[in-house]
């Protein structure tokens, strides 16, 4: 069983600051996080491509829901964080709920020596 720890990041995801791209930054757990708005879902993902550090809001998201990066087009998974172009890379992904407070980033809780 994960422990989670959830952050909430907005009170609404008409509140968040989205650019012409259906793409937007948060601050969540003292680090940047891209969101990414496709078919009335939000995902989290990574500020920066583990490749090369693109920035991820300054890409965009492709017909079938893969985020782009802006510096050399590697695809990724809006769900899983996988590589879909082939690269081998791998975004880091963070769960999104929305509910009647808010819109919430979560991400696992340390635990000690995985410890549960």
């Amino acid at each position: 069983v994960l422990l989670m720890e959830w952050v909430c990041i907005a009170p609404a995801v008409a509140a968040l600051d989205w650019n012409e791209r259906n793409l937007c930054v948060v601050d969540a757990f003292g680090k940047k996080l891209t969101l990414a708005r496709f078919k009335d879902q939000v995902f989290a993902t990574s500020y920066t491509c583990p490749h090369a550090g693109g920035i991820m809001s300054n890409g965009y998201i492709d017909a079938v829901g893969n985020i782009v990066c802006p510096l050399h087009r590697y695809k990724f998974s809006l769900e899983k964080g996988r590589n879909v172009s082939g690269e081998g890379y791998h975004l880091k992904t963070y769960p999104v709920k929305i509910d009647e407070n808010g819109v919430w980033v979560g991400q696992e809780k340390p635990r000690f020596f995985n410890w549960k």
